[in-house]
């Protein structure tokens, strides 16, 4: 079917880059990009293209995303850069999975603006880990750059090394801190009993919604006639099966905004979980303020379950949950309480936001993998809701 005459619009025109932030030339090559599609884009693509076009995408553009508050430019914080009490408490856990996998590596994933990494390394240091590697995979050379800057001593001890793409084996415990989130999606949604999907047009110098008839659909059925709007995420799962695919020994923990599947199927979330971040408020329209601002959906961690154990049996490796837990009681777990006894009251008051259930700890989720043999993770010893994927 032409996309042309398939599409219908659905919402009013968005107007390219507004607002003083948007960039004209990611506009263009959004334009470009709708053009070359025949008129109607995928969202997942216009999504791709809006975080990840070279030297114009929101994480290419070497903008100062993350921070503690609006007035330095960022757009959101994320748990690192809020409280180093947050690397030191994962390291805990990091450091029983090195033990447990037998390995001495650490491979983080969308490391961001390096404080994690620096956090970890600190303290596994500490910890009498000083042979430990790291490894980062990063898309972004603006964000890499400022990682080196970051992680300075040791780089400079040839312990820290940068990669754009996954080696044929991987051996080491993977750390993704709000990395699956930030991965496109696909937007559906159904309208009068119909599913769709959502793309984008050019109209003018904006952008505008537009739909047509897909065979897509969400996992789980949805309870209702309702007209329901969602996100399916194959980017999310593709990255989970790949990575397993590589995994030769070792485990991994994801932490991010999400939930499990029936959670995030409810009948009632009939909006999705799509949204903007800019200036440290959540919301907006993405088809505007183009490259300014990010642009995220929270994370189905069933989904990312399921196709890493599928990914595991095709090559006929067990892959399993080490555990699935908050933040919260994912932290707590791993002696943060004890960490914050120590620390000053400053950094008390930070530290406790990732913790409370109406900031970090129950918004955010932890997910852990092992491969061919479970142990039992702290991380997950109280408070695990495997159950609930």
């Amino acid at each position: 079917m032409n996309p042309k005459t398939a599409s219908v619009a659905t919402g009013p025109v968005s107007p390219a880059a507004a607002g003083p932030g948007g960039s004209p030339a990611l506009a263009a090559r959004l334009r470009e990009a709708v053009a070359q599609a025949g008129g109607w884009l995928p969202f997942e693509r216009f999504m791709e293209l809006a975080l990840y076009a070279p030297g114009l995408g929101y994480y290419a553009s070497g903008r100062q995303t993350f921070g503690l508050l609006p007035q330095g430019g960022s757009d959101f914080v994320t748990a690192p850069e809020l409280s180093p009490l947050f690397g030191q408490a994962l390291a805990v856990q990091v450091a029983q999975a090195l033990q447990a996998t037998g390995t001495d590596e650490v491979w983080e994933f969308g490391a961001g603006s390096g404080a994690l990494a620096r956090q970890l390394l600190m303290a596994l240091d500490a910890d009498g880990r000083e042979d430990l590697r790291y490894r980062i995979v990063d898309l972004s050379g603006s964000l890499a750059a400022r990682q080196r800057e970051a992680l300075a001593p040791w780089v400079a001890a040839g312990r820290v090394q940068w990669l754009a793409r996954l080696p044929e084996a991987i051996e080491g415990v993977v750390i993704g801190n709000e990395v699956l989130d930030a991965m496109p999606v696909t937007l559906i949604e159904r309208v009068a009993g119909q599913w769709h999907e959502r793309g984008v047009v050019s109209q003018g110098e904006g952008f505008a919604w537009a739909r047509r008839p897909t065979a897509l659909r969400p996992p789980v059925e949805i309870d209702g006639e309702h007209d329901y709007l969602t996100e399916i995420h194959p980017q999310a799962e593709a990255f989970a099966a790949t990575l397993v695919e590589h995994l030769a020994r070792g485990a991994a923990f994801f932490i991010d905004y999400g939930f499990g599947e029936a959670e995030y199927y409810h009948p009632q979330r009939s909006q999705g979980t799509l949204m903007c971040h800019q200036g440290h408020r959540a919301g907006g329209d993405p088809l505007t303020e183009l490259g300014a601002q990010d642009i995220t959906a929270h994370v189905n961690f069933t989904a990312v379950a399921l196709a890493a154990q599928r990914a595991g049996e095709a090559r006929g490796r067990e892959v399993g949950l080490l555990g699935y837990t908050s933040q919260g009681r994912f932290l707590i777990n791993c002696g943060l309480p004890g960490l914050m006894q120590a620390a000053p009251l400053a950094a008390r008051a930070n530290a406790i936001r990732l913790l409370q259930e109406h900031e970090m700890g129950e918004l955010f989720k932890v997910i852990g993998l092992y491969l061919d043999q479970p142990w039992e993770a702290l991380g997950f010893a109280a408070g695990d809701r495997s159950h609930r994927l």
